[in-house]
C-alpha cells in the first residue's frame, strides 16, 4: 500500500494518545482525499480516549463539541486539530444525534454517511481500516451510503445534499439505492435549518468545479423546490452559466464565491433574489449584493448583450452602465454576463465572443474609475447650490441628478462654473423664479 502521509503535527498527536494506551486513527475527508491523490484537508482523529482523557494529555485544547466527543487540540503553531472519541448513535431526529462513547473504531465507522468517508488510517501501523469497501467505491467512482441508505438519510437529512456535493466534486455517480433514498428524503429536507442548507450550498460553490451539476441533482431530486422554492424550476441556462465561473480556489476568494451565488439567483430579478437569499440566512450584505446583481442584470443585461455584439459601445454608454450598476458592481456584472454568454455559445446560441467582452471590459473599467458617474463625483455639491441661492429641499437633489446626467453625456462639463450655471438655469426653468439673494 502507498503510505499516506498525515502532517507531522497530526502524527505527533496520534503518538501521544497511543503512548497513553488509547487506540487512535485518522478518519474523514482527509483520508478519502489522500487516497484520491487530492491535496489534504484538515486531518481529523478518532480515538478510544474520552474527551476528558484527551484534555488531560494536551496542554492546549478547545471544547469544540464535547457533547459529541470532539476536542480541538492546538499544535505548537496554534493550529487546531479535531480529536473525537469513538462513538455510536443512540438517538437521531434528522437534524441532531445523541451519541454514546465506549464504542469501537468499527462502530464509529458504521455510523458515518458514505463508504468513501468510512475509511480510517493508522499512522503508527501504516494500516487502513475499510470495513465497507470505501476504497472500492473510490476506484469505481461511486457515492454509496454505509448500510441502509434510507436509515442513513433519516439519521441526518443533510446527508442527501452531501451525497450530491461529493458526486459533483469528484465526478462520481450516486449508487442507485442511495439515490432513491436521497430522492425519498427530499420532502423532509424542510426540517433542516436554513443555516445548515446555506453552509452546504457555500461548500458546493467553493469545492465543486462545476456546481451546476450539483444544483441539477438538487433540482432533479426535489431538494431545490423544498429548500429554495423560487429556484425549484431554475432553467439549465443559469446552471450552465454557473459552471462557466471559476472556482474560489484555495485559500478561497470571497468575490468568486459571491459571483457564483449571484448567478444562481440571477434569473429571479432583484427583489425575489434578495428575498430568496435572506430566506437561506445569507448575511444582509450578501443578500443585498445578490439582489443588486439580479436587479442590474434585469435592467441592463439585454442592452449590454446587444451593444457588445454590435462592437460599437461608446464611452457615454459605458458611463451609463457604470452609473446604473454602481462603480463597484460593474466588474462583477460583466463577469456574470461573460459566463452567461459563454454558456449561450456552448449551447449554440448567438452571444458576444470572449474577445468582444474583453475589449469592452477594459474600457468599462477605465471609464468607471476615471469619469464622473455618481453625484459625489460632481465638481459641486448641495452646499454650493444653496450658497448660489437655491433653497434647501428636494429641489437640490433633483438638480444634482440632472447635472449628473449632463456630465455622463459630456464629461468636459464637470467643472464648477459650468455646473453652477447649468443648475441656476435649470432652477429658473423649473420654478420660473431666480434664486433668492437671501440664500446666497
Amino acid at each position: 500500500m502507498t503510505r499516506l502521509d498525515p502532517p507531522k503535527e497530526v502524527r505527533d498527536i496520534s503518538a501521544v494518545l497511543e503512548a497513553a494506551g488509547f487506540e487512535t486513527w485518522c478518519v474523514g475527508g482527509a483520508v478519502r482525499d489522500a487516497l484520491l491523490g487530492h491535496p489534504g484537508l484538515d486531518w481529523d482523529l478518532a480515538t478510544a480516549a474520552t474527551p476528558e482523557q484527551v484534555r488531560g494529555l494536551f496542554r492546549r485544547t478547545v471544547p469544540v463539541g464535547v457533547e459529541h466527543g470532539t476536542i480541538g487540540v492546538l499544535d505548537r503553531a496554534g493550529r487546531m486539530h479535531e480529536v473525537t472519541t469513538f462513538r455510536r448513535d443512540v438517538e437521531t431526529d434528522g437534524r441532531h444525534a445523541v451519541v454514546a462513547f465506549g464504542a469501537s473504531l468499527d462502530d464509529d465507522l458504521a455510523r458515518r454517511d458514505f463508504t468513501i468517508n468510512a475509511i480510517a488510517y493508522s499512522p503508527s501501523r501504516d494500516e487502513l481500516r475499510d470495513p465497507f469497501d470505501g476504497r472500492g467505491d473510490l476506484a469505481r467512482g461511486v457515492v454509496r451510503a454505509v448500510g441502509d441508505p434510507a436509515q442513513r438519510m433519516r439519521e441526518d437529512r443533510l446527508r442527501a445534499l452531501r451525497a450530491i456535493r461529493f458526486a459533483a466534486r469528484f465526478g462520481f455517480r450516486i449508487h442507485p439505492a442511495t439515490w432513491r433514498a436521497l430522492a425519498d428524503s427530499a420532502p423532509h429536507l424542510g426540517r433542516l435549518s436554513a443555516e445548515r442548507v446555506k453552509q452546504e450550498l457555500e461548500k458546493t460553490m467553493e469545492q465543486v468545479a462545476r456546481p451546476g451539476s450539483a444544483l441539477r441533482l438538487w433540482r432533479e431530486s426535489g431538494a431545490l423546490a423544498v429548500l429554495a422554492p423560487a429556484l425549484g424550476e431554475v432553467d439549465d441556462r443559469w446552471l450552465d452559466a454557473l459552471d462557466c465561473l471559476p472556482m474560489p480556489g484555495p485559500p478561497g476568494r470571497p468575490r468568486r464565491r459571491l459571483d457564483r451565488l449571484a448567478m444562481l439567483f440571477l434569473s429571479l430579478g432583484g427583489v425575489a433574489a434578495e428575498r430568496a437569499a435572506r430566506a437561506l440566512r445569507f448575511s444582509n450584505a450578501e443578500s443585498s449584493w445578490i439582489g443588486a446583481m439580479a436587479d442590474r442584470w434585469e435592467r441592463l443585461g439585454a442592452a449590454m448583450r446587444d451593444r457588445v455584439v454590435s462592437g460599437a459601445v461608446a464611452d457615454g454608454e459605458l458611463r451609463r452602465w457604470a452609473a446604473a450598476a454602481g462603480r463597484t458592481r460593474l466588474a462583477p456584472l460583466l463577469r456574470l454576463a461573460g459566463a452567461l454568454w459563454a454558456a449561450d455559445r456552448d449551447a449554440g446560441r448567438d452571444a458576444p465572443t470572449t474577445e468582444q467582452l474583453r475589449a469592452v471590459y477594459r474600457r468599462a473599467m477605465r471609464v468607471a474609475y476615471r469619469d464622473a458617474i455618481e453625484v459625489g463625483d460632481l465638481a459641486i455639491d448641495g452646499d454650493d447650490l444653496r450658497a448660489a441661492g437655491i433653497p434647501p429641499g428636494p429641489m437640490i437633489g433633483r438638480l444634482l441628478h440632472q447635472l449628473l446626467e449632463r456630465v455622463i453625456d459630456d464629461p468636459t462639463s464637470n467643472d464648477r462654473a459650468t455646473l453652477l450655471r447649468l443648475a441656476l438655469d435649470a432652477y429658473r426653468r423649473l420654478t420660473g423664479e431666480p434664486p433668492s439673494d437671501a440664500d446666497r
